[in-house]
């Protein structure tokens, strides 16, 4: 049965025609028009009474209508019933009493990887104390910030140096510079379905790790920003695809939840604990810190299958063979299993020599008396040396080279390598080392093994120093990588083009990598998102007012937004406002749908977009705009 205050909210809006559809409420419509304080649309609700009491404030001078706390209702009406069922027969991640996955909000920017650093930071583990600008809209303000953008500055990297690109190949690896979010809606229009692996290493909230982030970026805040990302992951995987994601104890359980509700539970695949550090913490406050999470998620489970690990020496030394068996070297394994159909009190089996194999109890025969006879006959079961030991299988080492084994789920640091492996990876390409916690090469070999095939797409959006990439080409992957930072040319880039020149660090040797391959590097149009970053980057008032003149000849502000008092407010003393809190403001101003160049405005002469650029965009989305 409908609640009755929501049979009151539909009674009063149905004199609006404009906030209908057939029978359908056109929630949207009338949360802008809330914002906006349409007069009679308000009056008319505070008419009823029902409504006016479950939203309104009395107070001496009139009344208050909770604008907010009504909007909060009909954006989650699709959950919210009653306290009961709310409470008693769904279970899920909140944020403000509200169901994560019931939430719209987009979460534009975030303090790590995927943002800009104040301040000309360009090292995250300098602790320093950094104030981060983020965005959040809310699904009702957001009309054009996820279309496909234009793509430019696109060269082609290759053994013979870089090149302009004014096409791009459906095969060509690719290299993203922009917003990972957007990016990644972009990425959609072209590789939907398509993408067999991902793996990415998000920010791990944790005022613990070297990256200092602000107090206010809080739990939900993170969830939104990695469910935002994560659904149109989903999008981008083949039906035959997985997502690896890296994570420590703080967020781990909480991201577990939230992947449930995105991918399902059934296509949970499993937690591998890798070890991360090899040495003890002794300046730990609790327990020495020694481990991260990776959750593994199919997009469908009942398709997906992890490629097995190749047999190691180490597994081989168990084969002997004292009986001097023509097939070789043999191990021998139970007759019996845990699990079966033909159960010990129904079961029972007497070799040619007289013995005879029961299961033990409570559990069942691995073989049919057909296979057992065979087995037999064929000298393929062992009785001891004195021969009248209980009977067990010759598991031939010939029979298994051509076979795997499936992984653990508790990696070392032995067979992955660790982060102190890793820095050191890195230092060869930028001896500034602007990560403190990157992957190890090894690790990434590993993964990319298990979740994937020669020339299948690998997708990392949260790419940083770039190991994904680097080892994707290593092993004849396809690879796609997204990051935002500036360090991208110094730290990312160098390191593919050194990869390709066959440099021997990481993996190289184990795989025989000698150099070759090559990849596509392009930016996201800006618009907004350059006013962004010169306002981010500003270290003192006077940078402030600069910056803001020099954005004033291109940034697009809200309509909303009275320009000439916003520039009033900047220049007003500081005690009015703090120096972020005016970065925050200017940043605010401006039209978050706005942060990049829509690629259906590509033709717009006002943008000047060169020949060469439309060119390579036209192959990037091979279809006409007027299909976007």
């Amino acid at each position: 049965m409908e609640p009755e205050l929501l049979s009151q909210v539909k009674k009063e809006l149905s004199s609006f025609p404009e906030y209908w559809d057939e029978n359908i409420l056109l929630k949207n419509k009338v949360i802008e028009d809330l914002r906006e304080y349409r007069e009679d649309l308000i009056e008319k609700l505070l008419t009823n009474i029902k409504i006016k009491d479950a939203y309104s404030l009395n107070v001496s001078s009139g009344t208050i209508f909770k604008i907010n706390e009504f909007i909060s209702m009909l954006r989650f009406k699709n959950y919210w019933a009653d306290s009961y069922t709310r409470f008693s027969n769904e279970i899920g991640l909140t944020s403000d009493s509200k169901y994560i996955k019931y939430n719209n909000d987009v979460v534009i920017d975030y303090p790590h990887k995927d943002c800009v650093l104040q301040g000309g930071m360009t090292r995250e583990d300098r602790g320093k104390n950094e104030v981060y600008h983020h965005t959040i809209l809310a699904r009702e303000e957001i009309d054009i910030l996820l279309s496909p953008k234009v793509l430019t500055n696109a060269k082609r990297y290759t053994s013979n140096g870089m090149e302009k690109a004014n096409q791009f190949d459906q095969s060509d690896n690719l290299i993203l510079k922009g917003n990972n979010l957007i990016a990644l809606h972009t990425l959609k229009e072209r590789f939907s379905g398509q993408v067999k692996l991902i793996f990415i290493d998000p920010p791990y909230n944790t005022g613990g790790d070297s990256f200092k982030y602000n107090d206010r970026f809080n739990h939900s805040t993170w969830l939104t920003f990695m469910k935002n990302r994560i659904e149109v992951a989903k999008e981008l995987l083949a039906s035959d695809g997985s997502i690896w994601i890296s994570i420590d104890d703080d967020e781990s359980h909480y991201l577990k939840v939230l992947c449930d509700e995105i991918f399902g539970r059934d296509n949970f695949i499993n937690n591998v604990v890798w070890e991360k550090k090899y040495t003890v913490a002794n300046d730990a406050k609790w327990l020495s810190d020694n481990h991260d999470h990776i959750l593994v998620y199919a997009k469908d489970k009942n398709v997906w299958r992890p490629n097995q690990m190749p047999r190691t020496e180490e597994m081989n030394k168990a084969y002997k063979n004292p009986d001097n068996h023509p097939k070789g070297l043999w191990k021998s394994t139970p007759l019996h299993a845990k699990s079966g159909s033909l159960t010990a009190e129904k079961f029972s089996y007497t070799f040619k020599n007289g013995v005879t194999f029961t299961p033990p109890a409570g559990t069942f025969s691995r073989f049919s008396k057909e296979s057992l006879q065979r087995m037999d006959e064929n000298n393929e079961i062992w009785f001891g040396k004195d021969g009248t030991a209980t009977p067990s299988r010759k598991t031939f080492l010939s029979d298994l080279k051509n076979q795997g084994t499936p992984s653990k789920t508790i990696w070392s640091h032995t067979e992955v390598g660790h982060n102190h492996e890793a820095r050191e990876e890195t230092k060869k390409f930028n001896a500034d080392e602007v990560f403190s916690t990157p992957k190890p090469e090894r690790l990434l070999n590993k993964i990319i093994h298990l979740g994937s095939n020669e020339n299948d797409i690998v997708l990392d959006f949260f790419m940083g120093s770039g190991t994904t990439q680097a080892v994707a080409m290593k092993m004849n992957r396809q690879f796609i990588g997204i990051e935002q930072m500036d360090y991208i040319e110094d730290v990312s880039i160098a390191r593919f083009k050194k990869v390709i020149e066959g440099e021997q660090g990481g993996i190289s040797k184990e795989v025989n990598w000698n150099g070759g391959g090559s990849f596509v590097y392009a930016e996201l149009y800006q618009l907004n998102q350059k006013a962004v970053s010169s306002i981010s980057q500003a270290k003192n008032e006077y940078e402030l007012i600069n910056f803001l003149n020099e954005i004033s000849h291109y940034a697009l502000y809200d309509y909303k937004v009275e320009i000439n008092r916003l520039i009033e407010e900047i220049n007003e003393p500081k005690e009015n406002l703090s120096f972020d809190e005016k970065k925050e403001l200017i940043i605010r101003a401006l039209d978050a749908n706005l942060l990049y160049l829509n690629y259906s405005e590509m033709e717009d002469s006002e943008f000047e977009i060169s020949d060469i650029v439309k060119e390579f965009n036209d192959s990037y989305y091979n279809k006409s705009k007027e299909d976007l």
